[in-house]
């Protein structure tokens, strides 16, 4: 019987093409960080629904696993569905979830420029510019309609 704390040498070495013909929900294999698991009997109990692993069943899906991001409780409860580990020399290359870096720094805009676009300009500054310049309309209007009364 095997245990949970297997360490990677103890593991079976399972090649991508063995695992490749485990692509279904009669026998579902995948791969999780190089390791190889038989998660047939765990389709049904999946929360998220058994067609979420059966679209990955006999692929890596080590990027899928991370991005949903599993619980300590879900990484040890697969540990239970582990039966070998790929040849070092196919395990797929995990890509870091790093954005990239921009070639030139980034300008920070001018403070006038910061102002023009903040909220503030926006829902201050322009209402009352408007709000002052309807009024000097208005009064200019009201002038001359007085003068021309008398």
């Amino acid at each position: 019987m095997k245990t949970l704390f297997q360490t990677m040498s103890e593991l079976r070495t399972i090649t991508i093409d063995e695992v490749a013909q485990h692509s279904d929900e009669e026998s579902c294999w995948i791969i999780i960080h190089g390791k190889v698991y038989d998660v047939t009997k765990f389709l049904e109990e999946h929360p998220g629904g058994a067609e979420v692993i059966t679209q990955m069943a006999g692929l890596d899906s080590t990027a899928e696993f991370d991005d949903v991001g599993h619980s300590k409780d879900a990484m040890e409860m697969a540990k239970e569905y582990l039966i070998g580990q790929l040849p070092e020399d196919e395990v797929p290359e995990v890509k870091a979830l790093v954005p990239p870096t921009p070639a030139q720094p980034v300008a920070k805009p001018s403070a006038m420029k910061e102002f023009l676009t903040s909220s503030t300009f926006a829902n201050i500054w322009i209402p009352t510019t408007m709000g002052i310049g309807i009024y000097v309309f208005y009064k200019c209007v009201l002038k001359s309609q007085a003068v021309s009364v008398y």
